[in-house]
């Protein structure tokens, strides 16, 4: 089988790999369709991300979706030709965090094309991909693998969203207009926001972020929305940028929430504001529960991604794919099709 390889930073190949038989609790996917993630890029224009560096040829993606082919021995619950999103999650299921219903934080995660453990754990785009049963998420009638591959991106944000508490009724911001952005916007509709604020530095993704559910958007800062001690009662810090978040603090209300979802460089914050304000100031990692929660969302159709997708690209013009995923000025989420 082909797989998409990382060997070092610009240095992406489309390699042979040996397809491997599934074993007892096991099936095989054929992959069909898999999105291109920030994480995915980082490694391949730095090599890594912060301390971790590729140190050796990785299979890169986690965002995944197929057909299983073969089922090892034990499997009852799901049989060749259906249908699956690849939970690209394995928690040991024995840590303290695993047995406190926590997952997210186990001690032992083997996680789809990461490099923070050494051996790396490869990913999933590749041509057929072996993984535990409990991985894979079959896909209800009418939810086509295209649609699937989107199920870990929202499952990180509504993980993000549940994090923030009830949305019902509530004004909220999002900063960052990203894939994470954009579906943290229509996860927060979801969730019965009364009103979104969408912003970013540029202007791009402002079409998409108002498809996904926003019901304005900005570039040019958020000072309209300070008086009164603030305006929102949650926000959604999706962009990782340290000025984003110093933005944010002065149009949260008293009692608001801020969610950091993404990732950035330190950041000095003003302590006075989070405790004169009293904002509650939370992380977000990853997802558990939320990836089943997330392919039913897209089957029911409950969240459009398809004003998202930008370009599918066979595995062959893989190079190319990872390009335009490059280009926020061009790109939301570009796929390769296996």
């Amino acid at each position: 089988m082909r797989a998409v390889v990382i060997h070092a930073a610009q240095d992406l190949r489309v390699e042979q790999r040996e397809a491997g038989e599934p074993g007892p609790g096991q099936v095989r996917v054929r992959i069909a369709a898999g999105g291109i993630c920030g994480s995915d890029l980082h490694y391949f224009q730095h090599g890594g991300f912060g301390a971790i560096r590729v140190k050796h040829p990785m299979v890169l993606g986690h965002e995944v979706a197929g057909v299983i082919d073969a089922v090892g021995a034990g499997v009852t619950t799901l049989k060749p030709g259906q249908a699956v999103a690849v939970n690209p999650s394995l928690p040991c299921g024995r840590c303290r965090y695993c047995l406190e219903g926590a997952a997210q934080h186990c001690l032992d995660m083997r996680f789809y094309g990461s490099a923070m453990r050494d051996p790396h754990v490869d990913g999933g785009f590749r041509e057929a991909l072996v993984c535990e049963a409990t991985q894979a998420i079959p896909l209800p009638e009418g939810l086509d693998t295209t649609t699937a591959a989107f199920a870990e991106p929202l499952a990180v944000c509504l993980h993000a969203a549940r994090q923030a508490g009830p949305l019902l009724g509530r004004r909220v911001l999002v900063t960052g207009c990203g894939p994470i952005g954009v579906l943290a916007i229509a996860a927060a509709r979801m969730g019965g926001a009364r009103e979104i604020v969408a912003t970013d530095l540029s202007d791009a993704p402002r079409d998409v972020a108002l498809k996904m559910g926003a019901d304005r958007f900005h570039t040019d800062g958020l000072d309209r929305y300070a008086a009164d001690k603030g305006f929102f009662d949650v926000a959604l810090e999706a962009s990782g940028s340290p000025r984003a978040l110093l933005g944010i603090l002065p149009v949260v209300r008293p009692g608001g929430t801020i969610v950091q979802i993404g990732i950035g460089g330190d950041v000095p914050v003003p302590m006075s504001v989070l405790a004169a304000k009293e904002i509650t100031w939370r992380g977000t990692f990853r997802f558990h529960a939320e990836f089943a929660m997330a392919v039913e969302a897209l089957a029911a159709r409950r969240i459009d991604v398809a004003p998202l997708l930008t370009e599918r690209f066979p595995i062959e013009r893989a190079a190319e794919a990872f390009a335009l995923a490059a280009d926020r000025t061009r790109a939301m989420k570009v796929q390769i099709a296996f």
